[in-house]
This record gives structure tokens, C-alpha cells and sequence, in this order.
């Protein structure tokens, strides 16, 4: 069985924004396996179906995103998993719009969400899928994260968005590592435009580099 968890934040006011894909992610992957993600308990949202032989519980946290690992923990502790088996979806500021980074564990980063999953569940050897929302330098960060994402932003995020549920199915179905080759997405390095000089062009580029994770 797995447990697989998209965050976000409840209310009309969040649907859409960027700090809910995991919810969004969740819906996409509830209408491809056909469940019923409505039912209230574990102060989340959830929903039971199958992928191919494997049971799986789709769930979406209703206590805010800074207090996600609160109901995880409630759910991890009832039905009795290993860490292998619980899959989070969530949004990351420090990865470029639409990309995707599927990991087996890792740190919180600056997530408020995962950082509160870990502190609850004391420790942080599962699953992740991170969707790129990118950031901005003028924007309040607060104010950008629950956000909606511009219109030059829907399509990539709508892609990536798919791209998750897909990958979650791989995961289950295949492992770890085939998802991970099939799925995980780096954005192609781009070079400055060359300098010229009079009627010479200088060989010389520079590549633009990545970024981390988010609020």
C-alpha cells in the first residue's frame, strides 16, 4: 500500500495558486485512476483506489500547509508504513517553472509544509515529487506562493502537473528508479548571447545555473 500526499492549502482563495500543486497534482491523479478524493478524515481529504495490484490512499492535508505533517502524522501512524511508502507531492520555488525532481529522501529544504511533515514524523528517508514554481524578486514571497501563476506560467505547470500524476503510477508500478529516469526533468542550460566587437565575435558563453526549494 502506499499513502500518497499532495499539499496545499484549503479554501476557495487557494485553488489554483502556486503553493497548491500538490493539491492540483492529487485531482489529476484521482481523475486518471478514478477515485473519490472527498471523504473527511485525519483532518485531510482523502481517496482509495488501486494502481495496477498496489492499494493507494490519495490525500490532501486540510490544516494549512504549515501544519501538513500534522495530519500525515495521523495517517502514517494509523496505517502502519514504511517510510518507502509514502510519497509527497509539493511546489518549489527554487526549481524552474514546470521542471520536475522526483528524490527517495532527502531534507525539507525551506518548505514550510515538509518541514512540518518531518518534525512530525522525525524523519525524512520518503518519497518526494517537486514541481518548479520559480520566484520572483519583486514579489513579496508570501504573496508569490499563494499566488496565481501568470499566464506565461499555466502551460508548463499544467504539463508538469501531469507529468507528476504519471510519474507517481510509474512509481508504483515500476520502482523508484524507472520513474526517477523517466521522469525527472532538468531544464537544458542556456548560453548568453555572444558579445561582439566591432565585426568580431568573442567564442566566449556563460551558462546560466540552477536553483533549490521553497516556503
Amino acid at each position: 500500500m502506499y499513502i500518497i500526499c499532495g499539499l496545499g492549502n484549503p479554501g476557495r482563495e487557494y485553488e489554483q495558486t502556486r503553493h497548491n500543486m500538490g493539491f492540483l497534482t492529487m485531482d489529476v491523479l484521482a481523475y486518471k485512476l478514478g477515485i473519490d478524493i472527498r471523504r473527511l478524515k485525519f483532518r485531510s481529504l482523502l481517496g482509495e483506489g488501486r494502481i495496477g495490484t498496489e492499494k493507494v490512499i490519495l490525500v490532501k492535508p486540510q490544516t494549512y500547509m504549515n501544519n501538513s505533517g500534522e495530519a500525515v502524522r495521523e495517517i502514517v501512524a494509523y496505517y502502519g508504513i514504511d517510510p518507502s511508502r509514502l510519497i509527497v507531492v509539493y511546489d518549489d520555488i527554487d526549481l524552474p517553472v514546470g521542471d520536475l525532481r522526483l528524490r527517495e529522501k532527502g531534507s525539507a529544504g525551506t518548505h514550510n509544509g515538509m518541514r512540518s511533515i518531518i518534525y512530525q514524523l522525525q524523519f525524512d528517508d520518503f518519497p518526494r515529487i517537486r514541481i518548479g514554481t520559480g520566484k520572483s524578486d519583486v514579489i513579496p514571497l508570501v504573496s508569490y506562493v499563494t499566488g496565481k501563476p501568470a499566464e506565461d506560467e499555466q502551460k508548463p505547470l499544467a504539463d508538469a502537473i501531469d507529468k507528476a500524476a504519471d510519474a507517481i503510477i510509474c512509481w508504483v508500478k515500476e520502482g523508484p528508479k524507472a520513474a526517477m529516469q523517466q521522469y525527472n526533468h532538468k531544464p537544458k542550460k542556456q548560453k548568453k548571447p555572444q558579445a561582439q566587437e566591432e565585426t568580431e565575435v568573442s567564442p566566449e558563453a556563460s551558462q546560466t545555473e540552477e536553483n533549490g526549494q521553497t516556503c
